[in-house]
């Protein structure tokens, strides 16, 4: 199991490293970064000009700007943002405790809903319930998230004045944030845990279970879920790392104070320190999540972790 997590570190590690140096190079094929800090209605000397690139660091060479760049970053300074002057690490330190309690409860909504229902549906393979869990993965995975948001703010908003539309508050304003965001993933999670029991239920040591008189509930939980879990535990840490970085289109529906908010709101000031720090904090997130899956998969299966 040390072996593992030491190969799983190190891999991270490099993997972390080219992410730097990708952030990097895109943040300086864009144009000078002089242009962002100078204010394009004022006429500036050249020796304005200078002084504001070697304040900036451009008078060294590329290398060595990277270098510097790289340990300012591994210390959390990014820069400060073009727009507010704040500290980039600060502004998304200040947004990501939102989007953790919205993803930690769509993500736990997601596997209370999903898992259950697709060993509901394996188990009842042909019955009405697999094929009302199979209508629920359908419709999940193919509206888009967008409507969704909007029919659920129509109804129970707009029509039924049950729940409140936007920003973050008590217990109901995460009710329509978390039903939109868990519902694609509990629909994906119910089909990958489908077909992975379907495909233990019909193995033979299962057979021989049930023919030695074992339990119907121990066969299907502790001998056919505990071998089916791989797959639906792949997706579902997946999916908790794109839900810490892709919760733009729910973020910006609800009015959110999240850090896919506050994506947005830098790509579109073009606020290349806030964008550059969100790349590397994004980039990080899915590598803390590949690695515990990485782990998950050592304890879960012993041939992963002797392999």
């Amino acid at each position: 199991m040390r072996r593992l997590i030491v190969r799983r570190l190190a891999a991270s590690a490099l993997v972390l490293l080219g992410l730097t140096t990708t952030v990097f190079a895109l943040s300086h094929a864009t144009g000078d970064p002089r242009y962002l800090y100078i204010s394009p209605y004022k006429k500036y000397t050249p020796g304005e000009w200078e002084a504001q690139g070697k304040e900036l660091g451009l008078d060294k060479p590329l290398v060595v700007q990277y270098g510097l760049w790289l340990a300012n970053a591994l210390r959390g300074d990014f820069g400060d943002s073009v727009k507010t002057k704040q500290n980039s690490l600060d502004a998304i330190r200040e947004k990501l405790p939102a989007t953790l309690q919205l993803s930690g409860i769509a993500i736990a909504f997601s596997i209370i809903v999903g898992v259950p229902l697709g060993v509901l549906s394996a188990v009842n393979r042909g019955t009405v319930w697999d094929y009302l869990g199979r209508s629920f993965a359908l419709l999940g995975q193919s509206v888009p998230t967008f409507w969704i948001a909007l029919v659920l703010i129509w109804v129970f908003s707009v029509e039924l004045g049950l729940l409140p539309t936007s920003r973050k508050g008590d217990w109901q304003h995460f009710v329509l944030p978390v039903a939109v965001l868990g519902w694609f993933p509990a629909a994906g999670l119910l089909r990958l845990t489908r077909s992975s029991m379907l495909e233990v239920l019909d193995s033979e040591y299962m057979k021989l279970a049930k023919a030695k008189g074992v339990s119907s509930w121990s066969v299907i939980w502790r001998h056919g879920f505990r071998n089916a879990i791989i797959a639906p535990l792949t997706y579902a840490i997946v999916m908790l790392a794109s839900f810490l970085t892709g919760t733009v289109v729910v973020e910006t529906v609800f009015a959110w104070p999240g850090i896919g908010r506050l994506a947005v709101t830098a790509a579109l000031d073009t606020d290349f320190p806030l964008i550059t720090g969100l790349a590397l904090v994004f980039g990080a997130i899915f590598l803390l999540c590949s690695f515990a899956a990485d782990v998950l998969y050592g304890i879960l299966d012993p041939r992963i972790r002797y392999g």
